[in-house]
């Protein structure tokens, strides 16, 4: 069933029409593929077979996992992908993130964003994903977000493994002169059974890869998987643990300088005048160095050491010129109320097509409510860092990002150079959460070391200039009306949504000269796109330039609306005075609704709820679909002395397919604490045209004295993979308030819980 809304189904045909049209005459140019990078990239010795594989006269195996890590361990599963194939442990290969390249575009990435729920199989929805894959190809876009990053590699990075085991094998077969059936393969070595003579994988791949790969992959079945579906030591953990030099913030290179930046305070603001006499003064600092790009305007400081630069940038006087009309956050808000009055932007899902049923409920079956969520900044715990050098014709660059491809054309455009001269080396990043999807900490630093040139320099934002000039995520306010009739049921859903569009403000400073086609899901993602049964549904976004950089931020929209949806469906359970779990289940009776019931119905088994509490006890439920995932929580809080105690969270989550059963539950758990920090007072506010919090002292996440107990759980119940990343986030703050009001009768619809509520 397909759930995209009338006037969108017309826009999106028909882009689908034309964009059919063109990417036909280039047909052949998608099915050829990409020259493999390896090839440019490769040592004397090493032997590059793939994209994903690189095997040494040594018998050393590197695998090429594209996708940032940060903390996820994605460079683990991706790894085992090949490995699986290859027939090799984990144990025994390299890896590393390999240049950009695209030859690594994530297809996932843009089918994940056409403007149909996971669920929707029909025709059109399935004819959407297939010319979005193609024009992923096109676009050659590299890169981590949108929990993409294993349900993109899955068949691929396998079809690497199986087609360089498959070329090793034929090479076996010609060096020892017998056939597959006499020969043991495994551990990098291939061994003939009836001489007990071995080779291996290193002594093999410079005639291997001469061979011809295969015409068809046959690629293990999941019961014949040794690596995938087990829980694997990280492959980066080591460096980590041993304080090994793999961020971007370590990096050190001969001769380096070290700088920082004083940027404008949001894009749209120039800079006026400034005088550089102070903080040329501070011993260290060498210049100061004007900043104009696409993404903003400002100041970089250069100096011999990263502390001089900070002391440099501080000694700054600047004056902006800020035209832009909103200053603070009550016009902001207000900008948002007004938006709601005006007719809709665009509309995505529902059903019940006459809008005199949303006008026409029942006042005693009316229930009615508005939520609110402020701006949020990432707070990385690395602060955005870049080192960069200009040598002759090439940039290089060495950055923690989640999209190197990106950097490399903003970068290329600003120099007006081709995007092969510009060299990205992609660091470990020591957390990303969307904001190193962004190109601006990367083309700062290129700036900067055009002055410093021929030698490179390390520009490192304070936590003051990260948290103050990140692209946040945006504010939001919904209004939602519900029918709830007699009998307990939820027969009318009316959702409003506004808020600023995430992609238009992406596109204006990233790519300056396109313009967005089509509706930014982003607004209305975990509102449209859930499992819910109502006779009638509308989704409808008011999009607001609130003349403020937002981007994408954990979990993206699925950390707002599902915030107002979930807290929204607990109101309509207590006013039908129906169980908050039973009542969810009874919207949920259609049959691609199945993992949805199925996660709801164990985590309240494991949860113990319906259970009596203690007086000042409760616990809250939400259930939100994102990026695949069907993910349900129950939070249990202690609200006796007037104090909220997060005292337990229990997660159930399917995604079809679980790669690594261990990282898999880190990560909703990491989902669960970052979404649950929304609660801790984390809000971005300005005022005079500038935002004012600096550091973790106004802008903090929960700490470990208030972090809960978690307890995750896995279903495969889902016929389609899901990721990891983010789906552990958007149930974490409705099923939290949720709880609040079941433990006091409060019911809080604006976040942070804690300007209405204390916690511990």
């Amino acid at each position: 069933m397909s759930r995209l809304g009338k006037y969108t189904r017309r826009a999106f045909l028909g882009l689908g029409v034309a964009a059919a049209g063109g990417l036909a005459v280039g047909y052949y140019f998608y099915q050829k593929p990409y020259a493999n990078p390896l090839d440019a990239k490769k040592a004397e010795g090493e032997t590059p077979f793939n994209p994903y594989v690189m095997i040494d006269a040594d018998n050393t195996i590197t695998i090429i996992a594209p996708r940032a890590e940060m903390g996820q361990g994605v460079h683990t599963t991706l790894a085992a992908l090949v490995a699986e194939e290859l027939e090799v442990p984990l144990e025994q290969v390299k890896v590393e993130h390999g240049p950009s390249s695209p030859a690594y575009f994530n297809a996932a990435l843009l089918e994940d964003g056409t403007p149909f729920p996971f669920y929707d199989e029909s025709v059109l929805a399935e004819l959407a994903r297939g010319s979005m894959k193609i024009v992923a190809k096109f676009l050659g876009i590299n890169a981590t977000g949108g929990s993409t990053s294993t349900t993109d590699a899955f068949v691929k990075m396998r079809e690497a493994g199986y087609a360089a085991r498959y070329v090793l094998i034929k090479a076996a077969e010609e060096h020892f002169g017998t056939t597959k059936d006499n020969l043991i393969v495994a551990d990098a070595t291939i061994t003939e059974k009836s001489s007990g003579k071995s080779v291996t994988y290193g002594e093999l791949a410079s005639k291997a890869v001469a061979i011809s790969p295969p015409t068809e992959m046959k690629l293990k079945k999941a019961s014949d998987w040794k690596i995938l579906g087990k829980s694997q030591d990280r492959v980066e953990l080591k460096d980590k643990v041993t304080g090994g030099r793999i961020f971007g913030i370590d990096m050190q290179l001969p001769d380096m300088l070290y700088g920082t930046v004083r940027m404008a305070p949001r894009k749209g603001v120039s800079l006026k005048s400034y005088d550089k006499t102070a903080a040329l003064a501070i011993p260290g600092v060498k210049d100061v160095v004007e900043i104009k790009t696409a993404t903003g305007e400002g100041l970089g400081i250069i100096a011999e050491n990263t502390w001089a630069a900070f002391q440099g940038s501080q000694a700054l006087v600047i004056e902006w010129d800020d035209p832009l009309t909103l200053q603070n956050s009550d016009q902001m808000w207000n900008a948002l109320e007004t938006a709601l009055t005006k007719e809709a932007t665009f509309e995505l899902g529902g059903t019940g097509s006459d809008p005199e049923v949303f006008a026409s409920i029942p006042e005693k079956e009316t229930l009615s409510a508005q939520y609110r969520v402020p701006f949020l900044a990432h707070a990385t715990m690395e602060p955005m860092n870049a080192t960069a050098q200009h040598e002759g014709d090439t940039i290089y660059i060495w950055t923690g990002t989640q999209a190197p491809g990106l950097v490399q054309s903003a970068v290329a455009s600003h120099f007006d150079m081709d995007s092969a001269d510009i060299d990205i080396t992609t660091t470990r990043l020591g957390g990303g959460f969307g904001r190193r999807l962004e190109v601006d900490f990367s083309l700062y630093a290129a700036v900067i070391a055009k002055a410093t040139a021929p030698y490179p320099v390390k520009v490192t934002w304070t936590r003051e200039e990260d948290t103050q000039h990140d692209t946040y995520r945006p504010m939001a306010i919904a209004e939602i009306k519900g029918q709830i009739t007699p009998s307990g049921t939820l027969k009318t859903f009316d959702m409003h949504v506004a808020s600023p569009s995430i992609v238009k403000s992406v596109m204006a400073r990233t790519f300056p000269g396109l313009s967005p086609v089509g509706p930014d899901n982003s607004v209305l993602d975990g509102a449209f796109n859930q499992p819910l049964d109502a006779e009638n549904q509308r989704y409808q976004a008011h999009v607001s330039d609130l003349l403020v950089p937002v981007g994408f931020w954990r979990s993206v929209g699925n950390s707002v609306n599902g915030f107002f949806h979930e807290s929204f469906m607990d109101e309509a359970a207590h006013k039908a005075g129906v169980d908050p779990v039973e009542f969810r289940l009874a919207q949920m009776t259609n049959d691609e609704f199945m993992p949805a019931r199925e996660v709801l119905k164990r985590v309240a088994e494991i949860s113990g709820w319906g259970t009596p509490l203690p007086a000042g006890k409760g616990r809250g439920v939400a259930h939100v679909l994102s990026f695949g995932t069907w993910t349900a929580q129950v939070v249990q809080v202690d609200v006796t002395d007037e104090t909220v105690t997060i005292e337990e969270v229990w997660a159930v989550a399917d995604p079809g397919i679980v790669l690594d059963p261990g990282l898999f539950k880190d990560q909703i758990m990491s989902g669960i604490n970052f979404g649950l920090s929304q609660a801790f007072g984390e809000e971005i506010t300005w005022s005079d045209g500038e935002v004012e919090q600096a550091n973790f002292d106004t802008f903090d996440a929960m700490r470990m004295y208030q972090a809960p107990k978690i307890t995750v759980e896995v279903l495969e119940n889902s016929p389609k993979m899901g990721g990891a990343g983010e789906p552990g986030t958007p149930p974490s703050t409705p099923a939290l308030a949720n709880a609040i009001f079941a433990a006091t009768g409060k019911r809080i619809r604006q976040m942070p819980l804690s300007n209405e509520i204390d916690f511990i």
